[in-house]
C-alpha cells in the first residue's frame, strides 16, 4: 500500500456545525499531472460552494510515494489508489476524472458501487489507439513532442506545444508556464496499459450515472472520442465551448466547474436527499 497524497478542502464560510453537501467529491488527476492540477481552481471553489472536495495524488504523482518506482505501476495500481482514497472519506464520492483520470474512475466504478462518475475530456474505455493517432493527423508537432515528453521526460520538449496540448489559444503564455512546471513523467507501463486497442473495456454499470464532458479544442480528445466514450457508456456527451484539455484550469474554467456542480446536484444529492 502506498502513501497518498490527498488534498482535501472542506467547506468554508460555514459554521462547524454545518453539514457539508453530499455526497463528497474526489478528483483525480490525468497523466503527467498530480492532485495539485485540481487544487489550483476546483478544490476550492466546491468547497467555497458547500462541497468536500477531495483530490488524490496517484501514487508516483505529486507528493505521494513511489516516484522513484513510477515506471513499475501500472494501471490496476491507479484504480487501487482510488479505491484507497475513497476509503478515508466520510463516505462514497462521486468520483471525477480527467484525461487517464478518466480511464481510473471507469474502472474504479466497475470495481464498487459509487453514487456517480463525471468524466472530463476522458480517455476513452477502448484505449488511446484512436486518439493518439489522430494526433499525428491533427497536429504533427504536438504528436512529436507528447512522445518525447513520454520517453525523456518533461525537461526534453517545448514548452508551447504542451501549452497547445494542454490549453485552448485563450490561455495567457505566462499562466500556461506557470503549470507547465508542475508535469512530471507518466509510467511507462501504465501507458502501455491503456495505449492500444482495448477490444474489451472494463466498463461502469449501464444503471450508473455518468457525466462526460468534453472540450471543442480539445487537441488529445476532440469531439468525435468524446461521442464516443459517452455512446460506449450510454450516455450522451456535453461540451465545453472555447476549452482545451485541462478545462479545470482554463480562463473559463468557472463555467465547467458549475456544470458539474448542476449535474451532481440534479442526478445525485437529490436521491441523497
Amino acid at each position: 500500500m502506498s502513501t497518498l497524497e490527498i488534498i482535501s478542502r472542506r467547506p468554508t464560510g460555514m459554521p462547524p456545525i454545518s453539514t457539508p453537501k453530499a455526497p463528497p467529491l474526489l478528483f483525480v488527476h490525468g497523466a503527467f499531472s498530480g492532485a495539485w492540477i485540481w487544487d489550483a481552481k476546483f478544490l476550492p471553489w466546491f468547497a467555497a460552494r458547500g462541497w468536500e472536495a477531495h483530490a488524490v495524488s496517484l501514487r508516483g504523482h505529486g507528493n505521494s510515494e513511489g516516484r522513484d518506482r513510477l515506471h513499475d505501476f501500472g494501471i490496476a495500481d491507479y484504480i487501487d489508489d482510488v479505491l484507497e482514497a475513497a476509503d478515508r472519506l466520510s463516505a462514497p464520492p462521486v468520483l471525477i476524472g480527467h484525461s487517464m483520470g478518466g480511464m481510473v474512475v471507469q474502472r474504479a466504478l466497475a470495481k464498487r458501487r459509487f453514487p456517480a462518475g463525471v468524466l472530463m475530456a476522458s480517455a476513452p474505455p477502448y484505449g488511446l489507439l484512436s486518439s493518439t493517432m489522430g494526433l499525428a493527423w491533427r497536429s504533427p508537432y504536438v504528436f512529436q513532442q507528447m512522445s518525447m515528453l513520454m520517453t525523456f521526460g518533461e525537461k526534453a520538449i517545448d514548452p508551447d506545444a504542451i501549452r497547445r496540448a494542454m490549453f485552448s489559444d485563450k490561455m495567457p503564455r505566462a499562466e500556461a508556464a506557470k503549470y507547465e512546471s508542475y508535469l512530471q513523467e507518466e509510467s511507462r507501463r501504465v501507458l502501455l496499459d491503456i495505449g492500444g486497442w482495448i477490444p474489451f473495456p472494463v466498463l461502469p454499470p449501464r444503471d450508473m450515472p455518468m457525466l462526460v464532458m468534453g472540450a471543442e479544442e480539445d487537441l488529445l480528445f476532440p469531439r468525435a472520442e468524446v461521442v464516443a466514450t459517452a455512446a460506449t457508456l450510454g450516455t450522451q456527451p456535453v461540451f465545453m465551448p472555447g476549452m482545451g484539455h485541462a478545462m479545470m484550469l482554463e480562463q473559463d474554467w468557472q463555467t465547467a466547474a458549475e456544470r458539474v456542480e448542476a449535474w451532481i446536484t440534479a442526478t445525485v444529492t437529490a436521491e441523497v436527499a
